[in-house]
């Protein structure tokens, strides 16, 4: 049970960002962090995961991933029977006293460049969505946030944080920590260098909770964990560590911050449906052909709804919104934010205007999949894997602030935060 000490000192300010007596991975057990981490549990397939478990059979896959041995057995039961177990034979340990944890992220972006993008590690009190709390930006789906609960429910325990983006930053408070060696370093498979190192000092506790009380949070990845925690909490009811959740806390002026696009792939189109769709892009579209071998990137262009296009009959073109006014009679209950995102522009005029694709089957991926770079979408297309590809821009951190706060969700995948958050690195005890 965590002490109350430095709690109802700021129960009533915007943001209540603690300390927490984590549990974590026991180094001199496992070996080496590197082997028992993994990727978000929601981009990990089945043979990922078996490469996952090859390298450890402690892996947190098996918590935050997990499958029951059992073809009829219950994966939940099991990840908690295995998080139990580590507990008693040394391979996870609770730390006896609060603490949060400095990570840094060295990187290369999708587009090329070294980067730092740095967080604190705490427990954050779960609120509402609203002005001066906490703002969610993209939809989320049933199926998920059920998985999450189940998991949540069995584990008693956050096994990964939820990457949130704060008004204000307290990363210079954490700063000096990281001047000596870190308790782990991470390597991870996109070349990506996590590093992490305890803070137990209490003036920094209370500097950083301090710094972040006049924060607004919002969630850049996590929204089904959150929408969770949130269930969670009303369901166990009355006070205690369920009333909190795991972050990662960047500062929205952090230096390293960036955001990518993600790109859309058809993979339900017939030559027939291509044609018509060629032949409807030319309404609302100015289309400019783009040279076999050159790639429909928009990234330059500045215009509202601008992609790039390709087709497996070889079709490569630059596409603009030749009116972006018509947006407001398409849009008339969203705001300016909302309705000049391309993801948004390209739902509403391509997706369901032309295709009569609803958000549900967008939700449940059909007829439509995702990539993260443009060579992929590209590559995909070329070997028949996908039908078309729409090419798509970075949204500004920006305009993923001014649509939270104008209180709307974006279309799903309409920002890729990277690098991604390490699951393993620390749990967070919920009771």
């Amino acid at each position: 049970m965590a002490s109350p000490v430095r709690v109802n000192r700021y129960r009533c300010l915007v943001a209540e960002v603690l300390p927490f007596r984590a549990l974590h991975y026991e180094l001199a057990s496992v070996g080496s962090l590197t082997d028992v981490t993994a990727p978000p549990y929601d981009v990990i397939d089945e043979a990922e995961r078996a490469g996952l478990m090859a390298r450890s059979p402690f892996n947190v896959v098996e918590l935050d991933l997990p499958v029951s041995p059992e073809p009829d057995g219950d994966p939940y039961a099991r990840a908690a029977e295995l998080l139990e177990g580590w507990l008693l034979s040394g391979v996870l340990t609770q730390d006896r006293e609060p603490t949060i944890w400095a990570l840094t992220q060295d990187y290369t972006g999708p587009e090329g460049g070294s980067k730092r993008r740095n967080a604190i590690l705490a427990r954050v009190r779960v609120t509402d969505y609203g002005p001066g709390q906490v703002r969610p930006h993209e939809r989320t789906q049933p199926g998920p946030k059920q998985d999450r609960l189940d998991l949540t429910r069995a584990t008693r325990y956050n096994l990964s944080p939820i990457f949130s983006l704060t008004t204000r930053d307290a990363w210079r408070h954490v700063e000096p920590v990281t001047a000596g060696a870190p308790w782990a370093e991470v390597t991870d498979p996109d070349g990506t260098v996590h590093r992490l190192w305890p803070v137990t000092d209490p003036e920094v506790h209370d500097a950083v909770t301090g710094e972040l009380a006049g924060s607004e949070l919002l969630i850049a990845d996590g929204h089904h964990r959150y929408e969770t925690a949130r269930t969670y909490r009303d369901e166990v009811g009355g006070e205690g560590e369920h009333e909190f959740t795991l972050m990662a806390l960047t500062g929205l002026d952090d230096p390293g911050l960036t955001v990518f696009p993600t790109h859309r792939l058809l993979t339900d189109l017939d030559s027939e449906g291509l044609a018509r769709l060629r032949e409807d892009l030319a309404g609302p579209f100015q289309l400019a052909e783009v040279p076999t071998g050159a790639d429909p990137d928009p990234g330059g262009l500045e215009a509202t709804g601008c992609f790039g296009y390709v087709d497996r009959t070889g079709a490569r073109y630059l596409l603009e919104l030749r009116d972006p006014g018509t947006l407001i009679d398409l849009m008339p209950e969203r705001s300016d934010a909302y309705r000049t995102l391309d993801a948004a522009i390209l739902e509403k005029v391509v997706l369901e205007g032309m295709l009569e694709m609803t958000e549900a089957d967008v939700e449940a991926k059909k007829g439509i999949a995702y990539s993260k770079s443009v060579e992929d979408a590209v590559t995909r297309v070329e070997t028949d894997e996908a039908d078309a590809a729409f090419i798509l821009r970075a949204t500004p951190v920006e305009q993923v602030r001014a649509v939270a706060d104008a209180g709307e969700t974006m279309p799903p995948k309409s920002t890729y935060f990277f690098p991604k958050l390490l699951s393993g690195m620390a749990f967070n005890p919920l009771s």
